[in-house]
């Protein structure tokens, strides 16, 4: 089965980005750290999919999300291609999670330690030094 899918890196001021950790009941990858984003509907673009999925996720209308990746993925469940977005986070803007059991805001390096898919590290990795 083929799921494109949509991703926003949120990063803050002190290079911080924010990951959320979803729900253990979760149908894809229970229990894992990964980003905000999701399933790119028929039609969408995939910046109208990551601007959607980011107030559905957040209630965080994004301003103005920069694509820096596209990648091919294989999963357990589906593959697909994953378009990248970031933009900085607005402090002014309060975020409120509907998905996922927490979130939290975290340096490069202390993302080693969490439950993380393979490809998601991939995309982590390519960011080191990106803002």
């Amino acid at each position: 089965m083929i799921r494109n899918v949509a991703i926003i890196i949120l990063y803050n001021d002190k290079k911080r980005i924010l990951l959320q950790h979803r729900e253990e009941t979760a149908e894809r990858l229970p229990g894992y750290w990964g980003f905000f984003g999701g399933g790119i509907e028929e039609g969408e673009t995939p910046e109208e999919a990551v601007r959607r999925e980011t107030k559905e996720e957040l209630d965080y209308e994004l301003g103005n999300p920069k694509l820096i990746m596209v990648q091919e993925f294989k999963g357990k469940h589906h593959d697909g291609t994953k378009y990248v977005f970031v933009e900085k986070y607005n402090p002014s803007k309060k975020l409120t999670i509907y998905e996922g059991q927490g979130m939290k805001w975290v340096l490069l390096n202390e993302t080693k330690p969490l439950k993380i898919v393979d490809h998601d590290t991939e995309v982590l990795e390519y960011i080191k030094g990106k803002f």
